[in-house]
């Protein structure tokens, strides 16, 4: 008769199988990197953004924390204590905090090739006069004297290499003339935003 209790010595015969669900050292390390690179980020990041980034509360104090330490020795430490709180995230808060970061990516992208859009209409008003017509034609409310009198100014600035005082107030009138279309758009927006809600209301 079989002896039932051979071969038992107490464990299970997989106990002692490598467990190959658990990250590797060397994945730990790679996440442990980039958690310290995304809150290195956030530390560079401008205060007000940072202050409405969805996260813990201890993690923001010490990414603001972080933030106003000069002292070099004090902000390498400073920085490993950001790096420590942001292992203590979950998945889900760091990938909010990393869709937040990238989304100032794309719209610091669309800032740039916006002002490279307004220098471009800059250049244009300097070499060739129709282009002052359209922006009038669009913007009747502008002064054209004044912005004639700076143009005349810019060339002059442009052909004696002289400081670019006129050259840099034709750019910031387009620029505000952006913000304004912009915030009239916005306005637009949420009239017809709230418009709807009434109607869905009644």
């Amino acid at each position: 008769m079989p002896n039932p209790n051979r071969g038992s010595v107490g464990f299970q015969s997989n106990e002692f199988e490598p467990e190959y669900d658990r990250p590797s050292k060397s994945e730990l390390k790679r996440q442990s990197n980039e958690l310290q690179k995304l809150g290195e980020q956030l530390v560079e990041a401008a205060r007000d953004r940072v202050k409405r980034v969805e996260m813990p509360e201890d993690v923001r104090d010490a990414i603001l924390t972080c933030q106003t330490i000069t002292n070099h020795e004090g902000r390498r430490r400073a920085l490993q204590f950001v790096g420590k709180k942001m292992r203590t995230l979950n998945e889900e808060e760091v990938a909010v905090i990393q869709r937040t970061i990238d989304s100032w990516k794309g719209a610091s992208k669309a800032e740039t090739a916006s002002l490279h859009a307004l220098e471009r209409r800059r250049d244009k008003l300097l070499s060739d006069d129709t282009a002052l017509t359209v922006l009038l034609e669009e913007n009747p409310e502008l002064d054209v004297q004044h912005l004639r009198t700076l143009i005349r100014n810019a060339r002059k600035e442009v052909a004696e290499s002289k400081p670019p005082k006129a050259f840099r107030e034709i750019f910031q009138i387009l620029k505000d003339l952006q913000k304004k279309k912009k915030a009239d758009a916005a306005a637009a927006a949420e009239d017809e935003e709230a418009n709807d809600d009434e109607s869905d209301d009644e």
